[in-house]
């Protein structure tokens, strides 16, 4: 008979125990491919939000700004934004100025980040500037008219329409005061943010810093944040010989970078314990199956069989059961993770404002993304911790002597 055959018939001698055992081992590898897949697909969204509303996938600065937010670390963007909308991956190149001040009403006065945007390049990529109506949104790079932060405009006691005085130190250290009008309020949800952000014309803020024509970064947004590893190399071919240098997302956003880490480390540590727990599991239905057929290995043997041909039996019976793992239990995380792409999890009766993770709002609807490699990957893990966990009962079995075994009740 085949060992295979043999195999399957031995399982489902004991019914109950083989059936607990499958759904187990099932059950664990849907959650795992399940929840595997919604953690990648929520970590997209919060990647996608995170990049368009800050530095994109990719950030050109000069020297260190990154990480000293020198204002005087300015650069001449000259042609390089066309030269960069070539590079194939490339969808979005967005030129930003940022400048410490002071924004004034005719009552409040406070601390704000007055940030020069592309205006028209920037409301088709940021998703704060997206829920303003088109009347709201900067109409020119020049022009003084002004966004501010929800916070900013409710403690300056301010709304749309009406004027504000803006006041920066230019590269000169002169202080140069500006008179805006609001034309929108954005509401982030970040506090910090929403409480000293001011929008204005890229030429504009240029202007009152001092250095017209330039910028402090070139955000780039690209088709696929997977194709960042891609574009690097051509970025620093083409700057070779500039002070500009390219930085990925996860260095110039390490908040949100360090958040997915941290989150997907604590999911891995789950992944392990649910294995440990599998592995235990497959162990005991081996083990107890081994026990309860002493007496019938002890014939085996006696009428000619090696220790051998019974370890391969045994480790037939963990290889059948960790095959119908995988198969029912893929089949289950597909169908779980076609749930979560369509419908996902919906957060908004718990939590009805957005979501705030690595200070990145995203929406409270969680939804999966389908990651077949990685499914594949845990498929083939379980099986081979299936075959793992059966060595030590097949061993015990080998090493019976057949003599004792037959007098075993």
């Amino acid at each position: 008979m085949d060992i295979l055959t043999l195999a399957w018939k031995n399982l489902w001698r004991n019914r109950r125990r083989s059936f607990i055992t499958l759904t187990a081992l099932s059950l664990s590898l849907m959650l795992m491919q399940g929840f595997h897949n919604l953690a990648v697909g929520s970590y997209a969204r919060m990647i996608d939000s995170g990049v368009r509303a800050g530095s994109g996938h990719i950030a050109l600065y000069r020297g260190d700004y990154n990480r000293s937010r020198d204002e005087a670390l300015t650069y001449a963007a000259a042609d390089l934004p066309k030269q960069l909308s070539a590079v194939t991956e490339v969808e979005h190149v967005l030129p930003r100025v940022y400048l410490p001040g002071l924004a004034q009403s005719s009552r409040e006065s406070r601390g704000i980040l007055l940030t020069g945007i592309a205006p028209a390049d920037e409301a088709a990529v940021n998703p704060f500037l997206r829920q303003l109506e088109a009347g709201s949104l900067l109409n020119s790079s020049e022009g003084r008219g002004a966004l501010l932060g929800s916070r900013l405009a409710s403690e300056l006691k301010l709304s749309v329409g009406n004027k504000l005085v803006i006041t920066v130190q230019n590269r000169r250290g002169d202080l140069i005061s500006e008179l805006f009008r609001i034309r929108g309020i954005v509401h982030t949800g970040l506090r910090d943010v929403d409480g000293s952000l001011v929008m204005v014309g890229l030429k504009k803020a240029a202007s009152m810093g001092g250095f017209p024509g330039e910028i402090h970064e070139l955000a780039l947004i690209l088709n696929r944040a997977a194709n960042v590893s891609e574009v690097m190399p051509k970025l620093t071919a083409l700057m070779r010989h500039s002070a500009v240098h390219a930085v990925a997302w996860d260095v110039a956003m390490p908040n949100l970078s360090n958040s997915i880490k941290l989150d997907y480390a604590s999911q891995k540590v789950i992944f392990a314990i649910m294995l440990l727990i599998v592995t235990i599991g497959i162990v005991n239905t081996m083990l107890m199956s081994v026990m309860e057929r002493v007496r019938e290995f002890g014939i085996i043997l006696a009428v000619g069989a090696s220790p051998g041909r019974l370890f391969q039996m045994i480790l037939a019976e963990g290889l059948v059961m960790g095959i119908l793992s995988v198969v029912t239990g893929s089949l289950l995380g597909s169908l779980l993770t076609w749930y979560l792409v369509d419908h996902g999890i919906d957060l908004r009766r718990i939590m009805p404002q957005s979501i705030e993770f690595g200070g990145v709002i995203f929406d409270p609807v969680l939804r999966a993304i389908w990651d077949l490699p990685w499914m594949a990957k845990i498929s083939l893990y379980l099986l081979g911790l299936a075959l793992a966990a059966t060595i030590y009962p097949a061993i015990k079995a080998a090493r019976l002597a057949p003599a004792e075994a037959m007098r075993h009740v």
